[in-house]
């Protein structure tokens, strides 16, 4: 029966093929302006997929390495947000507000400058016009955003779930072509199970087949220490005493698969509570989870969450029910196999002198 939704799906696959074809001819062709900011250094951190690819640590990763050197900002549409416009994020700041992942960049790194606007164009200007503003505006999800042009893009596509084995919307994930690949400086494979041999790599290089200009790299989550919602400092060693619990984990993220898969590995019971992407929380979606809980006989148990999905709990209404549970963060970051120091240098070597050295400029 899903076989056959899915070839439902086709005729509206082509047509929206057509629609993104022609836009970014236009685009191609400067039938349509982009908008450039030469003063600034704009990278592009986007998809060709929707949701999944792991955008955020990939961000954040790129936060820590230019934050010492660079005032850098951070620019997203605020997804799911309730408010429109132009806003700067500040310690007031919540996910209705400007969203859960602008919050999770401004809750980690207080001193960034994080914004959101749907228009990037207007978004990098407003930016532009702050006393001391930043050199370094990193756009979270904008690859398809035409009127802007970005000096850097990198691209991400999911190791499980890579863009040259996908299909365009609704038929298959695809935002775009996947011949649009080419716009990339780099291409990141995302997600990549840690003990990927070489061979499986090569073997992904070669579906992908970079154009001369193109960089690839291949980078895997990292998690670190569960830490209680309350308490920062009280973290739980996953080798050493992670056995010992019972875990009832609850997301509201695109791909909570890597995490479940992770925390299996330590726990010999994982029940998973699964909620959509961005998904707002209510009063009764805690305490059903609450009521879950109790339910598990016996003790040595705890509640695990995401990142991004404790920035969705910090609503008063939410948090006084949240900060009495005995909740667990689980924090991701990401890492390069084998090319960490060639990434970091690109990436340093671009803003510092807002020039992509490649092929392209030879």
């Amino acid at each position: 029966m899903e076989s056959i939704t899915k070839i439902l799906f086709l005729p509206f696959a082509w047509i929206y093929h057509i629609v993104t074809s022609v836009r970014n001819k236009l685009y191609d062709g400067r039938f349509l302006r982009s908008s450039t900011f030469p003063e600034k250094h704009l990278i592009c951190v986007g998809n060709l997929a929707v949701g999944g690819t792991g955008k955020t640590p990939h961000v954040d990763y790129l936060i820590n390495l230019l934050k010492q050197e660079f005032r850098v900002a951070t620019l997203s549409r605020g997804y799911k947000r309730k408010t429109t416009g132009f806003i700067l994020a500040d310690s007031t700041s919540n996910s209705y507000d400007i969203g859960d992942e602008p919050l999770f960049y401004k809750t980690k790194h207080p001193k960034l400058y994080v914004a959101v606007e749907a228009n990037r164009v207007k978004g990098v200007k407003k930016l532009a016009a702050i006393e001391d503003s930043p050199t370094v505006i990193i756009l979270d999800d904008a690859f398809q955003h035409r009127a802007i042009k970005c000096g850097l893009n990198i691209v991400l596509s999911e190791f499980e779930h890579l863009y040259f084995d996908d299909y365009l919307m609704p038929y298959g994930r695809l935002r775009e072509s996947k011949s649009s690949i080419h716009r990339a400086d780099i291409i990141v494979v995302s997600k990549t199970p840690e003990k990927t041999s070489a061979v499986d790599i090569r073997n992904v290089l070669k579906d992908i087949k970079p154009r001369p200009h193109q960089y690839v790299f291949f980078s895997y989550l990292k998690y670190g220490e569960l830490y209680s919602v309350n308490n920062a400092n009280e973290k739980i060693n996953t080798l050493n005493d992670l056995f010992r619990y019972r875990i009832i984990l609850f997301t509201g993220i695109a791909n909570p698969s890597p995490m479940i898969t992770y925390l299996k590995e330590y726990s010999a019971y994982v029940s998973h509570l699964p909620f959509n992407d961005h998904h707002d929380y209510t009063v009764s979606d805690i305490e059903n989870i609450l009521k879950y809980y109790h339910g598990i006989e016996g003790g040595n148990k705890l509640i695990v969450t995401t990142e991004k999905d404790l920035m969705r709990l910090k609503h008063p209404e939410l948090w006084r029910i949240v900060e009495r549970m005995n909740i667990f963060v689980l924090p991701v970051e990401v890492s390069f196999k084998d090319k960490e120091d060639e990434f970091n240098e690109i990436i340093l070597k671009y803003v510092r002198t807002n020039r992509f050295h490649h092929q392209k400029y030879s």
